[in-house]
């Protein structure tokens, strides 16, 4: 890809990222789809919930093993540096698989979901099955991430989005299978169908690597300037593990706050739907962070340039979200697409509309990450996750046992406030980060075309 001294075309960045933009937007296609599943079986409303609850816990247990793929795309520089890497996220999926074993033991899950957020009977034992089903997907995330972040180092991005395809295909496969001639539970076509569609996606990234893993086994010879090692990786993971350890902690803590708000069962049941559907328009800021972290990389120069992408990529996605929630589209969507119930569509609008700015601040947030990511200072982002999850917190009680708020519209509230919270807080961070990335020197390398 071309380069120039101080810019950068915007045409290139687009090339790069908008692989990585489909495999996002691809993912966010699971949540819609396998609530329009759900919601047309038996006892929707039981259902959604479960499902709702157990995904959210699926990806607490899976948190630690997100950032992964940034972690490969910044770290795996050299054979040495990929073996210490895979060791590390072998360890890490295992602590996380043992970790989701323990929860679902009878005693265990009935303290945590029964006791503590105090879940209906029904809804609690269709959530545990549904996490049965869910148990492969944490390290099956561990183990694609890592190997998505060397194609993303390697320049081959559109392989990214292929594995994307062959998760959708695997999920939807398995869905409408299960939804058909299984007889099971609407929350557990949904887990069943995740897990399925994941472990493919694994796969297939594996095998889509074999190129850049060639690449590095022939360089193996080569011993790098500093070598990376283990106390190295953890010093630098651990504040990224943290962070999204923090950061899916929020679902659960929405969950406990919608199990003791107004209209508790209603709350449960279109959080997701509505998280589905911001998520469409959040997913292009959330895939820009690896793109942007192997940009900078390659060449600190590129800095102005990106900064613009990723004030364009805020305003469009922002405005996207904003086209549907503020206009009779969103009855076209929570109704006939998601098949809610015209009084749950209803339900829906507050949330919806009070949520239209997070696809802007999460481009945000990414670009703040990748900064700080490609100057080594992890730990910032922790302390903004922390200062994010605060907010949600302090304003969940006032909302919900203060002001008496119905949970899903205390839910956009708080959440909405602590993540612009969360981006103040790297402000000053990211200024010295992008002083240092203006003043340094253009690296030599250049990304891959290779797709």
């Amino acid at each position: 890809m071309p380069r120039a001294a101080d810019a950068y075309p915007l045409r290139a960045i687009v090339r790069f990222w908008l692989p990585l933009a489909l495999t996002w937007l691809f993912m966010a296609v699971d949540g819609p789809f396998l609530a329009a599943v759900i919601a047309r079986l038996a006892d929707p409303k039981f259902n959604l919930a479960a499902y709702g609850v157990a995904a959210a816990i699926a990806m607490l247990v899976e948190a630690p093993v997100i950032m992964m793929m940034s972690a490969s795309t910044a770290l795996a520089d050299s054979w040495q540096a990929f073996r210490k890497l895979w060791n590390f996220v072998l360890a890490l999926n295992a602590g996380i698989t043992a970790f989701m074993l323990l929860l679902l033991i009878p005693p265990v899950f009935h303290g945590v979901f029964g006791d503590l957020i105090g879940l209906e009977p029904e809804v609690e034992r269709l959530t545990r099955r549904a996490l049965f089903l869910l148990l492969p997907w944490p390290a099956a995330i561990g183990y694609r991430r890592f190997y998505q972040g060397l194609l993303i180092r390697s320049g081959r991005t559109r392989r990214v989005a292929y594995g994307t395809l062959v998760r959708l295909g695997a999920m939807a496969s398995t869905a409408l299978l299960l939804s058909r001639h299984a007889g099971l539970e609407g929350s557990a076509v949904g887990a069943a169908a995740l897990s399925a569609g994941v472990c493919a996606e694994a796969v297939a990234s594996r095998f889509m690597a074999r190129g850049a893993l060639r690449e590095l086994r022939a360089d193996r010879s080569r011993v790098p300037d500093h070598p990376l090692e283990y106390g190295a990786i953890v010093r630098f993971y651990i504040p990224l593990a943290m962070t999204m350890i923090i950061t899916q902690a929020l679902q659960p803590l929405v969950t406990l706050f919608m199990g003791q708000a107004r209209f508790s069962l209603e709350s449960l049941a279109v959080l997701p739907v509505v998280q589905s559907l911001v998520f469409l328009f959040r997913a292009p800021g959330v895939s820009f962070q690896e793109a942007a972290i192997a940009l900078l990389g390659q060449d600190r120069h590129r800095l102005g340039s990106v900064l613009r992408f990723t004030g364009l990529l805020a305003g469009i996605t922002s405005l996207g979200l904003a086209v549907i929630a503020w206009t009779p589209l969103a009855q076209v969507w929570f109704q006939r697409v998601s098949g809610l119930s015209p009084e749950l569509g209803a339900f829906a609008l507050a949330p919806v509309r009070i949520l239209t700015l997070m696809p802007a601040l999460a481009a945000l947030q990414s670009l703040q990450r990748a900064l700080l990511i490609d100057n080594r200072r992890t730990r910032p982002i922790t302390g903004a996750t922390l200062v994010e999850l605060l907010g949600v917190f302090g304003l969940l009680a006032l909302t919900v046992r203060g002001l008496g708020l119905t949970g899903a519209t205390a839910a956009a509230i708080s959440l909405i406030a602590g993540r612009i919270a969360g981006n103040l807080y790297l402000m000053p961070a990211c200024l010295t980060a992008c002083k240092a990335a203006a003043s340094s020197p253009a690296s030599a390398g250049s990304l891959s075309r290779r797709s």
